[in-house]
């Protein structure tokens, strides 16, 4: 039995080495080939691309998905989504999980990969459930990290309460190229003994052992794997398809694909990425090999965030103290996987620890919810010192109970915030998720329909002057 490949093309590829920018436009024209491949999934929404979509290309999300399904016939189309944060940055209530969950399905989504920057899994059980009422297909995803803490007992352990969960699949989510090719085979191996689920893997060329790791997993018993088209692949985002597809070939593994076809899907992407090499957005420096992530763990994109928080303080000359100091931070906040949202939250209070000349003279506020429990549970405990720091007195209003349980239902106060831009059900999810960038695109569109500037909108009245 071959491996199987979901193409991360369309998602995780983009979002990793041009900031999320491709449009739905460059998209379509492809997508008749890439539905003859045989793609075990194509990876093509979710994670950054909602945010992205309305912020800076001024597209609906939900248009975007709607096209991709009607161009992708015989293919399952997949979403990445993070846990009770959906594709925000915080935990949202669980009526607006559910309802999320419901149109993903709805409008064209057949896998949703679920995941929790805590790996605490009392955050994905609404996810799922969800998910699995819809008719889709549940995977959930491991957040892969170093650490005392991250054994094989413990990720075996992981995965047999994800199958009693639920999941349909597990997915082992290596956000920052952590895993080398040994690792791999023991996790994999130990991954394989505890659970009867599919096991894929998604890993980051950051560090430049990607395709050994690939390998490697895929000889232990993995049974998908995630690739980005050669013109994407590669640097910070995944290993190349073609490449995958050839190293597989004439083995067990085959992949059976067809790499004349897939020679031609390159080809039509190889110009849009001359295009954004062009105009600045892919970088040379996400296309390199950077080693140091194995020594701070630190991922692609939270390096980036790092030297841009340090340039707009001209400070750029301490970005090697706060790489050092990120994993005392991740230490002191209980040892969290470095994903988003916890790698922000990390990050930034590395910075303020070395800019401020003192350790926690300031918190920011995402620290101090980490703290008090508001993201749920982390695998070692907190620093005590840094806790009566941080929050003083505050800390006797910790919680230890699944945080959602504390939310009231969301759903009615969007329904009525959204009400004047509202054209379609699904306005209200992308206000509930970001509510200014999501009224400035109802703004835009109002304008793009009606051919008058949104500057000109009477908002009392809720109308364009006539």
């Amino acid at each position: 039995m071959g491996v199987k490949i979901t193409e991360t093309v369309l998602r995780d590829a983009h979002q990793s080495l041009i900031a999320t920018r491709m449009t739905t436009e460059e998209m379509l024209p492809i997508i008749d080939k890439m539905d003859k491949v045989g793609y075990n999934a194509v990876e093509c929404w979710g994670g950054a691309t909602f945010d992205a979509c309305l912020r800076f290309l001024k597209e609906d999300p939900w248009v975007r998905l709607r096209k991709l399904k009607e161009g992708f016939k015989n293919t399952k189309l997949q979403m990445l989504f993070r846990g009770q944060n959906i594709l925000g940055y915080k935990p949202y209530a669980d009526d607006v999980v559910e309802y999320f969950v419901q149109k993903s399905i709805a409008n064209g989504i057949d896998v949703i990969r679920i995941f929790d920057c805590l790996n605490d899994l009392r955050n994905l059980e609404t996810a799922v459930k969800a998910t699995k009422k819809e008719g889709g297909h549940a995977q959930i995803a491991l957040s892969y990290t170093l650490g005392d803490a991250y054994t094989l007992e413990y990720w075996s352990s992981l995965a047999k309460e994800i199958e009693s969960l639920g999941a349909d699949s597990i997915c082992i989510k290596d956000m920052s190229g952590l895993l080398v090719p040994k690792a791999a085979s023991e996790l994999v191996g130990a991954l394989k003994k505890s659970t009867k689920l599919p096991i894929e893997l998604h890993n980051h060329y950051t560090s430049g052992v990607c395709s050994m790791t690939l390998m490697k997993a895929v000889e232990a018993g993995c049974d998908i794997i995630d690739t980005a088209m050669s013109p994407f692949a590669m640097g910070t985002s995944q290993a190349a398809t073609e490449v995958m597809v050839e190293a597989f070939k004439g083995t067990e593994y085959d992949t059976g694909l067809d790499q004349t076809l897939l020679a031609q899907i390159a080809d039509y992407f190889r110009p849009i990425r001359e295009k954004y090499i062009k105009n600045g957005l892919m970088s040379t420096k996400v296309m390199g090999v950077n080693i140091k992530t194995l020594l701070y763990q630190v991922p692609g994109g939270m390096l980036s965030n790092l030297v841009n928080q340090l340039t707009e303080q001209h400070k750029l000359d301490k970005l090697e103290e706060v790489l050092e100091e990120v994993p005392r931070v991740r230490k002191d906040l209980g040892e969290p996987p470095l994903v988003t949202p916890s790698s922000q939250i990390v990050g930034t209070q590395a910075v303020f620890n070395v800019l401020m000349g003192e350790r926690y003279k300031v918190a920011t506020q995402e620290t101090k919810d980490i703290l008090l429990g508001k993201y749920g549970k982390t695998v070692k405990p907190f620093n005590p010192e840094v806790v009566d720091k941080v929050l003083g007195d505050d800390k006797k209003n910790a919680i230890t109970c699944r945080p959602a349980d504390l939310l009231e239902p969301q759903l009615p106060e969007m329904e009525k915030a959204v009400a004047e831009w509202k054209e379609q059900p699904e306005d209200t999810l992308s206000y509930a998720l970001f509510p200014q960038v999501a009224t400035e695109f109802f703004k835009y569109r109002r304008a793009q329909e009606t051919g008058v500037d949104p500057a000109h909108y009477d908002k009392e009245n809720a109308s364009y002057p006539v």
